[in-house]
């Protein structure tokens, strides 16, 4: 990586011997003579690396070193003298010198010194250029739709992502809930901490308490080291609890503890460890039919529910669709009018069951069929033709030979996979079974 840099020394000698060193390397370095001449240059002109003698004519080093700070605060500067001390040496680096060489000295220290600056200014740019891509990505503006429905949730990420309130998110699958969540963890103070996400529902109970509060060493067979859990490692940051609803009575208990505590044991540890991440949750399910019948604790609902935002099934707002196929073509580097019109009026008067992933899930499938081609009707599902209906009757004689309950429900779990694309949380929505039972289906017959 090369750089521009600046070399102040009065010993003109020095100076052109460190400028034809670092030339050599790639990088384009100037020069100047005394501290005034230095410091104009450095008003000026963006230098990536200042190197600067200390003991100069004027202005020395130590001047030169607090105007470029003032000047651009990260700009970095190496000193060097003959005149070495150990309390010259602290006071630079007090005020900011990256580093302090003395002379004389190895051309090739110099250079490693130059590189590690510039390597660590790269690593910074990417890392300010990835945070900027994360919020451009969960901004409010780049959730998709402009009903009026959402329209309103707009205004209630904006309300609620400066506060530390918990927030319950709730909605169908594949509505987006986890878009949202991000939203407000960027938008909020803890954006450039952690965001960490947690499905409840995909992980047995045996695994989700290990997952959540982490484990130490030898807590259980297999526990070969410590581990810590999602709490811990969205320290500072926010949790987001996926389908908490599926959360078990026991996990449940231990969840209650943790966010009116804001402490938390990791699985087979003494210690009690604090936990500063924000919880935000959220569930497909009814809660509240879940308390009547005894299944979600009425306590951890209340803990949960302080800020409860609500998404609508695509079915409930359809002005967005057309906005989703344009977002989810251009994604693909595709224009809307791959599209034929007929294609289009039966994807508008589609009620997708799978909702937002479903209609991704389709727009992928179908442009891989269509190649360079324009989509047609025929390359439509046959649910958005409307073939079928969820609500047929599955029928079929039993073989004199007898049958495998295994198997028939293998099958069943196939081709509700390959109905809704692959999409789990359809798939047990089309055999109307709960995800985490389809999860636990698979596990149970070993072929997943």
């Amino acid at each position: 990586m090369n750089g521009n840099i600046l070399i102040i020394d009065n010993e003109r000698r020095m100076c052109h011997v460190l400028k034809v060193a670092l030339e050599t390397g790639g990088h384009i370095v100037e020069l100047a003579f005394d501290g005034d001449e230095g410091i104009e240059k450095i008003r000026k002109h963006r230098f990536d690396v200042i190197i600067t003698d200390l003991k100069m004519p004027n202005k020395d080093g130590m001047a030169v070193l607090d105007a470029t700070k003032k000047i651009s605060a990260n700009t970095e500067v190496i000193m060097m003298t003959a005149y070495a001390s150990a309390q010259t040496a602290v006071e630079a680096m007090r005020k900011g010198a990256f580093d302090y060489l003395i002379k004389p000295f190895e051309i090739d220290e110099m250079k490693v010194k130059v590189r590690q600056i510039l390597e660590k200014n790269r690593l910074a740019e990417e890392n300010t250029q990835l945070k900027q891509q994360l919020q451009e990505k969960f901004s409010i503006d780049n959730i998709i739709g402009q009903s009026e429905a959402m329209q309103q949730i707009y205004k209630m990420v904006e309300k609620v992502a400066p506060s530390d309130v918990t927030v319950l998110i709730r909605g169908e699958s594949g509505t987006g809930k986890e878009l949202v969540a991000q939203a407000i963890h960027m938008n909020s103070i803890r954006k450039s901490e952690p965001f960490v996400a947690v499905n409840c529902g995909a992980l047995p109970e045996s695994l989700l308490e290990s997952e959540l509060f982490g484990h130490e060493k030898g807590a259980f067979t297999g526990a070969d080291k410590q581990k810590l859990g999602r709490f811990e490692l969205a320290d500072n940051g926010t949790i987001f609890l996926d389908e908490i609803g599926d959360v078990t009575a026991p996990t449940q208990v231990k969840l209650l503890r943790v966010l009116q505590a804001r402490q938390i044991n990791r699985v087979g540890g003494e210690a009690t460890l604090p936990i500063h991440a924000r919880t935000i949750a959220a569930t497909n399910r009814d809660l509240e039919a879940a308390m009547k019948a005894g299944q979600f604790r009425e306590d951890l609902y209340y803990r949960i529910n302080v800020f409860p935002i609500y998404l609508p099934p695509l079915r409930e707002r359809k002005d967005d669709i057309p906005d989703l196929i344009t977002h989810f073509l251009k994604r693909n580097n595709t224009l809307p009018e791959k599209i034929e019109s007929r294609a289009f009026n039966l994807m508008m008067q589609y009620s997708w069951p799978g909702n937002i992933r479903e209609l991704e899930n389709i727009i992928e499938r179908m442009l891989i069929l269509a190649g360079d081609d324009v989509i047609t009707v025929d390359m439509l599902p046959p649910q958005i033709r409307g073939e079928f209906t969820s609500e047929r009757a599955v029928a079929f004689e039993i073989p004199d030979g007898g049958l495998s309950i295994e198997d028939v429900e293998w099958n069943l779990i196939q081709n509700a996979l390959k109905k809704a694309a692959g999409n789990k949380s359809l798939a047990a929505k089309l055999l109307g079974i709960t995800r985490r039972r389809l999860y636990s289906m698979m596990e149970r017959l070993g072929r997943e």
